[in-house]
């Protein structure tokens, strides 16, 4: 790519990230392309810890490309970058013809999932000082032949609805289209312990029960991982927690994933945890300083006063970390209530965690289990946007779904941990 600047003659060259070579610069790219509200004072700046491949990094294959800027003087510039990643997904349910007898009595007759290779991405960043000059759609395009290589069918991408610049250059340039609309809900981490009601137990599950319920129950669900065995065992995995009635069976005794399933209690829900604080930090910076004192003076109440139970605000004004609740799912009637049970939990697992100051979940927007997720309206985003592009010429495993950019949206999603 070669262009004109006055007299001068500069390429923009995309290439592959070098740890070594790229690190500082790609760094203070990150800084120059703070995200925030639209038109707001306030913005928020990510600090990836020294290592800006840590969003990718746990979902091989992953790539991440730069874009540099050569002049005739030989100078060079990191003007813009692009990560991506693949994995194999759920896309749809394939239901079985008939019915047969099995060993355990109910696999036949269970719907089978419809999976898909699909690339993910995320974090392109364009110097303030270089856009609209196509070095955006250059990053994204090499990246999409990485993708078609390793025989992706679909790329998605997720953007603030109100990044207008984002969605031109991706439903606009890049030929894709708008598919799902989940929200970010966020909760603070008060000073206080949030109660856990008496009539439910939360029981800590190993990994291989985990692993086993959520294959027998969300398999389908859209963007489950095939491989959800690593996405559990992985070291920033905190734990499966499976939230049941006080007085039922596995409440006393738990006798593993496949007993639990074969006689569930009436309601249920289980969550897993995802410890975002050792990947990346969060700063809220613009913030005036009456709200900063304000978010003090409730800090200071509530230590004080933890059995007043009041709602303060923790210090956002400096890095802080973040739990990220994943594999939500859960059946019955008070399933809800489970649900908000077990994100009381949560909370109180960063309450004891130094720098961990809110807990988070994304849904899909139809999420029946959303009215069991307590968070702030004001931490939290109601519709980010999700886009996606069909890459490959045939059908995979989903030749009897057709064109999933087409699907309709299901009422639940599944949210991979690695790539929040």
């Amino acid at each position: 790519m070669v262009a004109e600047e006055g007299e001068k003659k500069v390429v923009v060259v995309i290439r592959e990230y070098e740890a070594e070579r790229d690190r500082n610069d790609v760094e203070s790219l990150e800084r120059m392309c703070e995200v925030g509200p639209s038109g707001g004072a306030m913005s928020l700046f990510t600090d990836l810890l020294g290592d800006p491949l840590c969003r990718v990094r746990h979902s091989p294959p992953f790539l991440m490309l730069v874009a540099e800027l050569i002049t005739d003087s030989e100078s060079r510039e990191i003007v813009g970058l692009i990560r991506g990643c693949i994995k194999i997904v759920a896309c749809g349910t394939k239901k079985p013809h008939r019915a047969t007898a099995t060993s355990d009595g109910d696999a036949a007759t269970s719907p089978s999932p419809i999976y898909a290779k699909v690339a993910y991405l995320l974090g392109l960043r364009v110097s303030p000082f270089h856009r609209r000059r196509g070095i955006g759609f250059k990053l994204v395009e090499r990246m999409e032949e990485w993708f078609k290589e390793k025989e992706a069918e679909y790329a998605y991408m997720a953007t603030e609805k109100d990044n207008e610049a984002s969605i031109r250059l991706f439903t606009g340039r890049c030929g894709y289209s708008k598919f799902r609309t989940p929200a970010i809900l966020v909760h603070p981490v008060f000073a206080h312990r949030l109660p856990l009601p008496r009539a439910v137990a939360i029981l800590r599950i190993p990994a291989n029960d985990a692993e086993v319920l959520y294959r027998r129950r969300f398999v389908c669900t859209e963007f489950f991982p095939r491989d959800i065995d690593a996405v559990i065992r992985n070291p920033l995995s905190l734990g499966t927690f499976l939230a049941v009635p006080a007085d039922c069976h596995a409440a006393a005794r738990w006798e593993g994933a496949d007993a639990f399933l074969a006689n569930p209690p009436a309601s249920w829900a289980v969550a897993s945890v995802w410890n975002s604080k050792e990947v990346f930090r969060l700063e809220v910076r613009g913030a005036g300083q009456w709200q900063r004192a304000l978010a003090k003076l409730s800090r200071a109440v509530d230590q004080a006063l933890p059995w007043l139970r009041i709602p303060s605000v923790p210090d956002l004004f400096r890095p802080f970390g973040l739990y990220l609740v994943y594999g939500l799912g859960g059946e019955g009637p008070a399933a809800a209530a489970h649900v908000r049970a077990l994100w009381h939990q949560v909370h109180n697992m960063a309450q004891g965690d130094a720098g961990c100051r809110v807990v988070a979940a994304e849904v899909a927007a139809c999420e029946p289990l959303r009215r069991g997720i307590p968070h702030w309206r004001r931490l939290s985003c109601a519709e980010d946007l999700w886009c996606v592009k069909r890459l490959a010429d045939e059908y995979g495993d989903g030749s009897s779904l057709g064109d999933w950019c087409k699907a309709p949206p299901p009422p639940s999603i599944f949210v991979d941990p690695r790539e929040f």
